[in-house]
């Protein structure tokens, strides 16, 4: 029986590709705005959460509060509407995609998205705590903390940013298998490495130099490289047994 024909896309012009780029951007835009105005009303009782870590925040002009709950809530929608987002931009790359590679957008924009907000919680439960407490231990009676909320909320951005990028590891060495790049013996061969650059790694985006801060976030790191070796030899039992299944059709 005869392999089904992939459909081939139309080829389109220059203009045509750019006026759909527009098109996307408009409606990501667009669905930002919507998902910030629908959060817009819990932001105060997100900003009290954010704040227990520290305690009260302080603003240094009659404008940073108000914009302080705006930044929140746009930093909030640009979260909700991330997979719609993430998928926008896939639909605009996958005409230079086969059929098979298409079919991976939907999961793995899940997976993205459910791994950065795994790195974000693990973040905001685990780290921000910890190292809220051991930068305000530096307090005395000559210097006394008086925290600005829009710092402290950039402070807490970056951290929560820099976490869920991180634990997209997986996505990053699968995406450079696929490639041909690495497969499961080279990232073996190279754990020692790997768990070296997870501790440079945690070192450069904890926020204290204490040990225990580096290690809650070199330790995922380090699970999540070695998840990442088995998804990979999973994969590759998986291409060896469809190529030995083809050989044995043409033989």
């Amino acid at each position: 029986m005869a392999k089904p024909v992939e459909v081939m896309d139309k080829p389109r012009s220059v203009m045509e590709h750019l006026e759909e780029l527009r098109n996307r951007i408009l409606f990501s835009l667009g669905l930002i705005v919507v998902c910030s105005s629908l959060v817009y009303g819990l932001v105060p009782r997100i900003l009290v959460s954010l704040t227990k870590p520290v305690g009260k925040l302080y603003f240094m002009s009659p404008a940073e509060a108000f914009w302080v709950q705006v930044k929140l809530a746009l930093i909030i929608g640009v979260y909700c509407a991330f997979p719609f987002i993430f998928f926008q931009i896939w639909r605009f790359v996958e005409l230079g995609l086969q059929q098979r590679e298409k079919r991976c957008v939907a999961p793995l924009t899940l997976a993205s998205f459910l791994l950065f907000t795994l790195g974000a919680g693990f973040c905001y439960y685990l780290v921000i705590p910890v190292a809220i407490k051991f930068l305000l231990s530096y307090g005395s009676d000559a210097l006394v903390p008086l925290i600005s909320v829009s710092r402290y909320l950039s402070f807490i951005g970056c951290l929560l940013f820099a976490f869920g990028a991180t634990f997209q590891l997986p996505l990053v060495l699968m995406f450079l298998s696929r490639i041909g790049m690495v497969n499961s013996r080279s990232l073996r061969k190279f754990r020692k490495f790997a768990i070296v650059g997870s501790f440079i790694v945690a070192a450069a985006l904890t926020p204290t130099p204490d040990m225990v801060n580096q290690m809650l976030l070199a330790i995922p790191i380090i699970v999540l490289y070695e998840i990442s070796i088995w998804l990979i030899l999973i994969f590759e039992h998986r291409k060896g047994a469809v190529v030995a299944r083809d050989a044995e059709r043409v033989g």
